[in-house]
């Protein structure tokens, strides 16, 4: 029996109709699937980031809005440029293949631990001994950059500035011992192939032992040395 084309027409429809939410949920089901990995993919970068502060980190990432995010073989997290680590901040997830794409998550992350402040107040100039340091509980994160969390790697340093008592102590505010200074004169040994030469020269900045430093000479001329103590910087000819 042939069955008239308008009936056929009117089946068709029925059919399609009752096989579009089907292939809707599945289109739905299908971009949901990154939104688990891209947040995975966000959290490891983060405590990739993390690994070099003592504590164990709390990371919370917001569910990503992945609706229209096809599925991805390769993803790479990354920092927004001029982000910085904070408790609360974004992080990049850029998708390589099959099809790019690139979308942005919300952290909210911290780490809890110890850090010191200046038990008392230290003058200028002043070398720190382990009296000087107080320890103190906190989020890491919501510190100042720099901050000290190992008491060992400062002691004996020197205050590049006066340090109030439970300020907390940063690296930035320290100098080593065998620092070259600002200003300060120094030694300049030119070393060649059998022979070193010896002049007298002021540093223009201040520097760590085995960091760069510029070095003004007494005729005025300006080098770059290697520093090796307080007052000596070696040039290599």
């Amino acid at each position: 029996m042939k069955i008239p084309a308008r009936r056929l027409r009117a089946r068709a429809g029925c059919l399609a109709a009752l096989l579009l939410p089907l292939a809707a949920a599945q289109a739905q089901e299908a971009a949901a699937q990154p939104s688990e990995a891209i947040a995975l993919a966000a959290q490891a970068y983060l405590q990739d980031q993390l690994a070099n502060l003592p504590g164990q980190p709390s990371i919370a990432i917001d569910p990503p809005r992945a609706e229209r995010l096809t599925p991805c073989d390769a993803m790479s997290p990354f920092m927004p440029s001029g982000m910085k680590l904070r408790s609360r901040m974004t992080v990049g997830v850029r998708c390589n293949a099959p099809r790019p794409w690139t979308t942005y998550v919300q952290a909210t992350i911290s780490v809890p631990g110890q850090y010191y402040v200046a038990s008392r107040r230290i003058a200028a100039g002043q070398a720190l001994t382990p009296d000087d340091l107080a320890p103190r509980d906190g989020d890491l994160i919501a510190l100042p950059p720099g901050a000290i969390t190992d008491p060992q790697t400062v002691v004996g340093m020197t205050a590049a500035y006066r340090i109030n008592a439970g300020q907390t102590v940063r690296g930035s505010s320290l100098r080593n011992a065998q620092s070259v200074l600002r200003g300060a004169n120094v030694r300049i040994n030119a070393r060649g192939k059998g022979f070193v030469v010896s002049s007298e020269g002021q540093a223009l900045d201040n520097a760590a032992p085995g960091a760069t430093v510029q070095v003004r000479t007494a005729s005025g001329q300006v080098v770059s040395g290697i520093v090796r103590n307080a007052g000596l910087v070696e040039i290599q000819l």
